[in-house]
């Protein structure tokens, strides 16, 4: 099996926390409420792709492309050389729109030419849709979400790296169930508020394919000038 190699090995731990690299062709699933951190890990994800060679396809809700430059900037992930050398295409989604969003996502596009796909914010985007999102909050939620599900099949077959940030909120538990147990790498972020920082950690219900052996519970930190920090390490 092949791996995404997640890089900076010099600069941080995040790469050997998880296992040497995301393998190609598997759905990664990020989830957790507003605050967890689940924008920078996925830009870690993105940044470290990239320098490693990989192509990447990301889709945000909420930053134009200038607000994530200078974000990303902030954080010393400097992308404007991916974006310039095209290894990095970066997609804003409108969902103040009226458009079937998920649909425009999943469809065939110059965002899945690449060899994975970050989707920052795809419970917003399920949420906002039109035909989905009214349906989130019936009984119908999981079949429905079964269906979006299958349309990543193709592009996973392919040995697309997917990675779906959600926060559980926006869409629900019974939506939430199919892709859980869609997903090859499962990851539940959590933040607490201890004095003046904030605690997060990522637990790792699911890793399924790892290149060496995976953390079970990253706790990490978001630092300005330096972006994720690995804090500590509890290796199953």
């Amino acid at each position: 099996m092949n791996h995404h190699s997640l890089g900076l090995e010099k600069r941080d731990r995040v790469n050997n926390a998880f296992g040497g690299g995301l393998p190609a062709g598997s759905l990664v699933l990020v989830e957790g409420e507003t605050g967890a951190g689940k924008s920078v890990l996925a830009s870690r994800v993105a940044y470290g792709l990239c320098e490693e060679g990989t192509t990447v396809g990301l889709v945000s809700t909420e930053q134009s492309v200038g607000e994530y430059v200078s974000q990303m900037h902030s954080l010393s992930y400097g992308v404007v050389d991916h974006l310039l050398d095209d290894r990095l295409r970066y997609f804003r989604a409108q969902v103040d729109s009226d458009q079937r969003l998920v649909d425009r996502f999943l469809r065939p596009s110059p965002l899945w030419d690449r060899r994975a796909v970050v989707a920052d914010g795809f419970g917003a985007l399920c949420r906002n849709d039109p035909e989905l999102g009214p349906v989130l909050g019936t009984e119908d939620a999981d079949l429905a979400m079964e269906r979006v599900t299958a349309r990543l099949e193709a592009a996973l077959a392919a040995n697309t790296l997917v990675v779906l940030t959600v926060d559980p909120t926006t869409v629900g538990d019974r939506a939430l169930g199919p892709l859980r147990s869609a997903a090859d790498v499962f990851l539940d972020l959590q933040s607490e508020v201890v004095g003046q920082s904030v605690q997060r950690t990522a637990i790792v219900r699911r890793f399924a394919g790892m290149k060496d052996p995976v953390d079970d519970t990253i706790s990490f930190s978001v630092q300005q000038g330096r972006g994720l920090v690995i804090e500590s390490r509890t290796v199953a």
